[in-house]
């Protein structure tokens, strides 16, 4: 890709192979009447996601109504190419014994101490992605000379 500020659409097993080299994204929920978001530790486990949490909520939420999107990314400091990667699906709860026990062998690892034993996998409905040579900052950047920082910045 080299200095090519062109974006790469990624297909779907580029998009899993990423996905794979990360273990942290941001689950998108709907919560009640808005939006809200949530860092989780995942890992890939055959065209799905899979993450641990406790009761609480996060859990409602992903296990609500309404489909769930999760999204990570990363950045090669040495190339300054980064990627990003969506995936989009109807979360559920795993409770069926065979599927709480291989989940065991699933290698999570919660970055926050607590009791985080529900398990819930999010069957990939889309996964999409994008590859991009990261643009240096004084390409885009100017700065606001004599500009003070709103209130509460």
């Amino acid at each position: 890709m080299g200095n090519d500020a062109a974006t790469e659409v990624l297909d779907p097993q580029a998009c899993w192979e990423l996905l794979r080299i990360v273990s942290v994204g941001r689950l998108a929920v709907w919560l009640g009447d808005r939006p809200d978001i949530f860092p989780v530790n995942y890992a890939v486990d055959h065209g799905s996601v899979v993450f641990r949490t406790g009761a609480g909520t996060k859990l409602q939420a992903a296990l609500g109504d309404y489909p769930v999107a999760m999204e990570a990314d990363g950045v090669d400091p040495d190339t300054g190419v980064a990627w990003s990667v969506v995936l989009r699906g109807k979360a559920v709860p795993l409770k069926n014994i065979d599927d709480v026990v291989s989940s065991f062998s699933i290698p999570l690892f919660p970055w926050e101490a607590g009791q985080k034993d529900h398990f819930v996998r999010i069957p990939a409905d889309s996964v999409s992605g994008r590859r991009f040579t990261v643009t240096p900052p004084l390409t885009w950047w100017t700065p606001y000379s004599g500009t003070k920082p709103a209130r509460g910045e």
